[in-house]
């Protein structure tokens, strides 16, 4: 299960957040979201455990609780929506 988490603390490492999902059980991957020009984490990121229950069982406990100062929010993630162009094309299409 791809689990969603946010509300991270900017200076939260993947390693401290693999090792509160480890409680749980098996952590298949780890990525928090970083800033592509400043490197600086986004305050978000993804767990990824192969095991349903203990993913379910992670969400539940981990939600809502401080990690590093902040309370996160612990929740299953969603398949990413297709990105529209932001009607782009539409002005471009509607030049005289």
């Amino acid at each position: 299960m791809n689990i969603f988490v946010t509300k991270l603390n900017y200076d939260t490492s993947e390693s401290s957040l693999r090792t509160s999902f480890e409680e749980f059980g098996a952590v298949e991957s780890v990525n928090i979201i970083t800033d592509r020009m400043t490197g600086r984490s986004k305050g978000f990121g993804f767990v990824e455990m192969p095991n349903d229950d203990e993913a379910k069982e992670a969400i539940n406990a981990l939600n809502d609780t401080d990690m590093d100062g902040r309370t996160i929010v612990v929740k299953k993630a969603e398949p990413r929506k297709e990105r529209s162009d932001r009607g782009r094309s539409n002005y471009r299409d509607n030049r005289y």
